[in-house]
């Protein structure tokens, strides 16, 4: 008798964390923006960074600044790091994050994104900017676990949790 697959995955929402949209300025390329910032400003659709400064690129010359416990001053110290290189807008609380981990958790983003997530197509320090249930997302892969994080406006939140628990449970 053969075995039936289990597929498990954890999500939760991530709260308290720090979002900083960043617009180069005309002229301005991402290795202006990483040299300011003190790391590699990704040029394509890719992250890096840690937890105090993780920088995701998601279109030419844009980027989201994301920081695990800012400070209260940790935006306005972004916006004057970067004065003249970019426009910087804290967008802190747009956004809700969720974390998807565990054996099912690339399964579970497949059944809504058209994103070929396997390596090295997509592997840890990737990042996808595409929608999921006509619901715009930031995809970015943290490690090869894999463990993902998704973005999504606020507005949407509770649609998107809702397509994440009913898509959970057909796995």
């Amino acid at each position: 008798m053969v075995e039936p697959l289990q597929i498990t995955e954890q999500i939760t929402e991530i709260a308290g964390f720090g979002l900083v949209a960043v617009m180069a300025r005309k002229g301005i390329g991402a290795e202006a923006i990483g040299q300011a910032l003190g790391l590699a400003a990704p040029a394509t659709p890719s992250w890096t960074g840690d937890a105090d400064l993780a920088l995701i690129g998601t279109g030419p010359g844009t980027w989201l600044a994301r920081c695990d416990t800012p400070s209260p001053e940790w935006a306005d110290g972004l916006a004057a790091t970067l004065a003249g290189l970019a426009s910087v807008t804290d967008v802190s609380s747009s956004y809700r994050v969720f974390r998807i981990n565990g054996a099912g958790a690339t399964r579970l983003l497949q059944r809504g994104a058209f994103v070929d997530f396997t390596p090295p197509a997509f592997a840890p320090g990737s990042v996808a900017v595409t929608v999921i249930a006509h619901i715009g997302v930031i995809i970015r892969q943290i490690d090869a676990a894999p463990t993902y994080e998704v973005a999504v406006f606020r507005s949407l939140g509770e649609s998107f949790q809702h397509w994440l628990t009913t898509t959970a449970a057909t796995l």
